[in-house]
């Protein structure tokens, strides 16, 4: 972190966003303004769960080390813990603040990092079950005999219609024309059945 330019004892940036149209974002911003906040960056009417917010976007983009991005609520920011996490930390690392005015956090306090610390592995841990619950799901769909991944290019009858084809002379890329495949991949195919031979 530059020198004089103490995490959060500069710019405070605010952050507002409304999932759709109808909403208001005038609370937020009256909380963001009496909170100090020089600039407020809007998303009006687009999902937490979206990751192209242009307001925030804007927002991140402003701030230096040493500024503070301010929220009313943290599902303002994010929609899901780990998302909330890597931003934060993203900005942390690189020396700005983070403040939630609802759940009164600011990790610019002892406090404030130590909750950053409590989120980060609870995120961790988050992260850890849905891979884990990913990797049961695709167990048990194996053994119920779900082919997991892409279908098939070509099929066990489509592959002999190549070998026939092509033991008539037919060219590899007229073959794979007819059979709607890339050339490359009748190719993968015809050095399979060849190995397996």
């Amino acid at each position: 972190m530059k020198i004089g330019h103490v995490m959060g004892q500069g710019r405070r940036v605010g952050y507002a966003r409304v999932s759709t149209l109808e909403q208001s974002l005038s609370m937020q911003e009256t909380a963001l303004k009496a909170a100090g906040c020089e600039l407020i960056f809007k998303d009006h009417g687009v999902s937490g769960a979206r990751s192209d917010r242009a307001g925030l976007a804007d927002a991140i983009a402003v701030l230096g080390a040493g500024d503070t991005l301010v929220v009313y609520r943290l599902d303002r920011l994010a929609r899901s813990l780990i998302d909330l996490v890597d931003i934060v930390t993203k900005l942390h690392a690189r020396g700005i603040a983070f403040q939630s005015l609802n759940e009164h956090i600011d990790i610019s306090s002892a406090y404030g990092e130590f909750v950053l610390h409590i989120l980060g592995a609870v995120a961790h841990f988050e992260r850890a079950l849905i891979q884990e619950r990913t990797r049961s799901g695709v167990r048990a769909a194996q053994a119920r005999g779900v082919r997991i991944g892409r279908k098939a290019a070509l099929d066990d009858q489509a592959l002999k219609e190549a070998v026939r084809l092509l033991h008539q002379g037919e060219k590899p890329e007229v073959i794979a024309r007819k059979l709607g495949c890339g050339r490359s991949t009748l190719y993968r195919y015809l050095a399979e059945v060849k190995s397996a031979a």
